[in-house]
C-alpha cells in the first residue's frame, strides 16, 4: 500500500485503462487471426461469389429414428463434377432433344430457361436434371414452363436433384429417375428473416402451402413434402426409388443413357 500511495489516483486510473485496452486488443487480434485462418486469408478469392459458398452439393442424409422409414443415402453413386454444380445452372442441348440442366438454380435461372426454349424449343423434348437446388421461385417457374411445353424430365444414375430441384422434376409430363440418382428434399428458409421468428414461421407456412399446391397440380402426392418438413436445411431426406414411385414423383423407369 505504501508503494502504491506514491502514485496519484489519476495515474493509476490511466495505467489501468491502458491495461484494459492492451488486453482487449490482444483478444481481438487472436479472434481476427482465427477468422483469417478459417477463411483462407483476409480476402479469399471465393468471397466474390457468395452463391458458390452457400451451395452444399451433397448434404448428409438426415438421421431418422423410431418407426419412420430410414432415409436412403445414394451419395456414393454420384459421379459428377461437384465444383461445376456450384456454378449457375446452364442448359445444353444434346442429341435426341435432351436439354441437360446442370448447376445451381440461381435467381434468373427461369428467365434463361425460357429464353433457351424460345430459341430452340422445337428441338427440346426432354429435360435432364443435375442440380443441388437453389432458388425456390425459379425452380417452380421452370417446372411450370416444362409442363406448359409438354416436356419430360429425368434424373440419371450418378446425377443429383436436391432441395428445389425435385419441383422441376415434378413438372415433367413423364418423369424418370435412375435407381442410383440422388434425389432429396429438405426445409426451406429465408436467411434474412432468421432474426424474426414469427415472420419466418409465417413465411414457412406460406411456402409449404405453395409447394403442396404445386405438387398436386403436377400430379405428385403432396405428402412427399412431409419428408422435407422433417429435415433440417443442412441435411437431405434422400428418396428411395420405391418412395418416388409411391408419391408419383416418377412415372416410369429411366430410359435415357446413364451418366
Amino acid at each position: 500500500m505504501r508503494y502504491f500511495s506514491r502514485f496519484d489516483d489519476g495515474k493509476l486510473m490511466r495505467w489501468a485503462f491502458v491495461g484494459v485496452l492492451i488486453g482487449s486488443a490482444a483478444v481481438l487480434g487472436m479472434d481476427l487471426r482465427e477468422m483469417v485462418d478459417r477463411n483462407g486469408g483476409l480476402w479469399p478469392a471465393e468471397s466474390a461469389d457468395p452463391m458458390k459458398r452457400s451451395v452444399t452439393v451433397l448434404p448428409p442424409a438426415v438421421e431418422t429414428h423410431g418407426a419412420r422409414e430410414q432415409s436412403a443415402d445414394p451419395r456414393q453413386f454420384v459421379r459428377t463434377d461437384r465444383d461445376a454444380l456450384r456454378d449457375p445452372i446452364s442448359f445444353t442441348l444434346k442429341a435426341g432433344g435432351v436439354l441437360v440442366a446442370n448447376g445451381a438454380i440461381d435467381q434468373g435461372a427461369a428467365a434463361r430457361f425460357e429464353s433457351e426454349l424460345e430459341a430452340r424449343g422445337e428441338y427440346v423434348t426432354h429435360v435432364a436434371l443435375n442440380s443441388p437446388g437453389g432458388s425456390l421461385e425459379d425452380a417452380m417457374a421452370i417446372s411450370r414452363l416444362v409442363r406448359e411445353r409438354n416436356l419430360a424430365t429425368s434424373v440419371a444414375d450418378g446425377a443429383i436433384c436436391a432441395s428445389s430441384c425435385p419441383l422441376i422434376l415434378a413438372g415433367g409430363v413423364e418423369r424418370q429417375a435412375g435407381d442410383r440418382a440422388a434425389i432429396g428434399v429438405h426445409q426451406f428458409y429465408a436467411a434474412e428473416e432468421m432474426n424474426n421468428p414469427a415472420q419466418a414461421m409465417a413465411d414457412a407456412q406460406i411456402i409449404t402451402a405453395r409447394i403442396s399446391r404445386h405438387l398436386d397440380e403436377m400430379g405428385v402426392d403432396p405428402a412427399l413434402w412431409l419428408h422435407a418438413l422433417d429435415t433440417p436445411p443442412r441435411a437431405l431426406y434422400y428418396l428411395t426409388p420405391e418412395q418416388m414411385k409411391d408419391y408419383r414423383l416418377v412415372t416410369g423407369p429411366l430410359k435415357l443413357a446413364r451418366n
